[in-house]
């Protein structure tokens, strides 16, 4: 019997009781291990989910480049419903919010925590994601939502000289590439062809199938996001601190100097439907239908159907008070049961 097999006949017996259970660790990603709060999820779990966390401290402390993940885990998130009983998986990797570890000790897991955004998330502490090398291609911009970090296989294409906060003296949302804005004809990928005017009316149906399903309520699938939620105020979750040393938490959404403004990409926003589960805002009002129907604004991708419901049409709703944990291969992004990335 594998690891695996044994973590799922022995969360049958305990259901309520969250098991940190993985596969033998092996070396993975590029070679980065990371020590996270008693987890290791560096060098790469083998259940699909952990690999190379980074370059530091995740589980509290440093992520990749150094960077303080500090706290605010209130206002946005799965905070109601049963916590996730299995690991899961991004793209053969397992990090922080996929490793059924509370690894910043707020006594939420994965995602119950509400700074998870997803499996290829790897820090608990803030909306910051840590992944290894994540978007960091001077300006460019693709799925921030996957391990993927470099444009290729999901086919979703943006830059950040096409943002109109992006001029002196701070340059947001990326002060540390010097991004500056152009202007909306700037053509900044050839091939396709796209301008900052067509990149922002239209994506690729492949980024959209791929990274569509990742993106949480509120965000655009390259990591600009409404906060707080219904504000119409949007930050970039990579964002940075001047000082290299602060990621953007809830605490912090209203300082830009922390929380670095963003033009959302209206081509791939998945807006926040008035009865859907939004980063930023953890439960939709009590005239809401819980259960499953409709799609309010968009439903991670999927759209179609009422307002009144917090998960398309099919897609299982989770993360509220009485409400199932996902099953085996998906995660719980922002109320709704959505497949782990697979590659």
């Amino acid at each position: 019997m594998t690891p695996r097999s044994v973590c799922g006949a022995v969360a049958a017996l305990f259901l309520f009781l969250p098991l940190a259970c993985g596969d033998d660790a092996s070396t993975g990603g590029a070679g980065n291990s990371t020590s996270t709060a008693g987890n290791n999820a560096g060098g790469g779990v083998n259940t699909g989910g952990g690999g190379n966390a980074g370059g530091g401290n995740a589980g509290g402390g440093n992520t990749g480049g150094g960077v303080s993940t500090g706290g605010g885990n209130t206002g946005g998130g799965n905070t109601g419903g049963m916590p996730p009983l299995q690991i899961a998986e991004c793209q053969g990797h397992v990090y922080e919010c996929g490793d059924l570890e509370d690894n910043d000790g707020d006594g939420l897991t994965d995602s119950y925590d509400p700074d998870c955004l997803g499996p290829c998330d790897n820090t608990e502490g803030s909306y910051y994601g840590g992944i290894p090398g994540q978007n960091n291609a001077p300006c460019k911009m693709d799925c921030y939502f996957d391990q993927d970090t470099g444009a290729g296989n999901d086919d979703c294409y943006w830059d950040h000289r096409c943002d109109t906060h992006s001029v002196d003296p701070n340059f947001y949302p990326q002060p540390w590439n010097n991004c500056e804005y152009e202007n909306p004809n700037y053509q900044y990928n050839s091939n396709p062809p796209y301008t900052c005017t067509t990149g922002d009316a239209a994506q690729s149906d492949t980024c959209m199938q791929v990274c569509g399903p990742l993106t949480p309520n509120g965000c655009d699938c390259f990591g600009c996001c409404e906060l707080p939620a219904g504000s119409g105020a949007y930050v970039f979750l990579g964002s940075v601190g001047v000082d290299e040393s602060t990621v953007c938490t809830i605490a912090d959404i209203n300082n830009p100097a922390v929380c670095h403004p963003c033009d959302p990409v209206a081509a791939c926003l998945n807006e926040c439907g008035e009865c859907e589960v939004c980063i930023g805002k953890p439960e939709p009002g009590p005239e809401c239908d819980p259960g499953e129907g409709g799609g309010g604004a968009g439903g991670n991708g999927s759209g179609g159907g009422s307002s009144g419901s917090q998960c398309p049409t099919g897609i299982q709703p989770c993360g509220l008070p009485g409400q199932d944990p996902c099953a085996f291969g998906e995660y719980c992004i922002t109320g709704c049961c959505i497949p782990e990335p697979a590659g």
